[in-house]
């Protein structure tokens, strides 16, 4: 096979994958809205109120769901446990020197 019909078949393969990608994007967008809905309701029902990113380590939660009195938890020679650690930074003030 020429390295021009190659290219010709990864092109249309390409464009054709595109164009499903596309289509497959706007049919599910009536759904996403739906469950959006949804997603409100059960957040006033069960009286939600913080974003929680992590649940690992005590600097990736919310300020309000910190627990401050953890053991060791912050010492300077304290290996990281979780991945999320190396997903966001702690805080600037714990970074900080005082």
């Amino acid at each position: 096979m020429r390295k021009s019909t190659v290219y010709f078949l990864f092109t249309l393969g390409s464009v054709i994958l595109l164009a499903v990608l596309l289509w497959s994007g706007r049919y599910g967008a009536g759904e996403a809205g739906a469950m959006q809905e949804a997603s409100k309701i059960l957040v006033q029902e069960l009286q939600l109120t913080d974003l929680c990113l992590f649940t690992e380590a005590r600097y990736t939660r919310h300020p309000a769901m910190a627990d401050l009195h953890s053991a060791f938890q912050d010492h300077p020679l304290a290996l990281e446990h979780f991945p999320s650690g190396s997903l966001a930074t702690p805080p600037r003030f714990r970074r900080e020197r005082p």
